[in-house]
């Protein structure tokens, strides 16, 4: 977990995105626990807008709530117009997507285990013979 979030702290910013999601009327909310995966977050957070315009009222609101509660965001990822939007809370990141960008990026099977990670890692590619790199 990161130095700077106890596991009490951790719950309550899950609570907060959950039922800030909840009251924005977000669908299909997930929670996914990729503590033993990455150093980089604790918990990814998945949920779907129904529209371009939904997905950015959500990431708005839980970009207010989050500053109103002390989680400051770190980042934030996705345009006006984008059909996915990132909000980085540090040991939580939030996904909020359009279905068809959901299912096209498939975050739920990307994150499912260390195997599926595994295969994104760049292999390098051999020296071809008589090449210079």
């Amino acid at each position: 977990m990161t130095e700077t979030m106890t596991e009490a702290r951790l719950n309550e910013c899950l609570a907060l995105v959950k039922e800030t999601l909840e009251d924005m009327k977000a669908k299909n909310i997930t929670v996914l626990n990729v503590e033993n995966l990455t150093d980089v977050m604790e918990r990814i957070v998945i949920a779907d807008g129904t529209s371009k315009r939904h997905v950015r009222a959500l990431a708005d609101s839980l970009g207010a709530e989050a500053k109103k509660a002390g989680f400051m965001p770190l980042g934030r990822e996705g345009g006006n117009d984008s059909d996915w939007t990132l909000i980085d809370l540090g040991a939580v990141v939030v996904h909020m997507m359009m279905p068809q960008a959901r299912e096209f990026y498939d975050l739920e099977g990307l994150w499912s285990s260390s195997e599926s990670l595994a295969e994104l890692v760049a292999t390098p590619r051999e020296k071809k013979a008589g090449r210079r790199n």
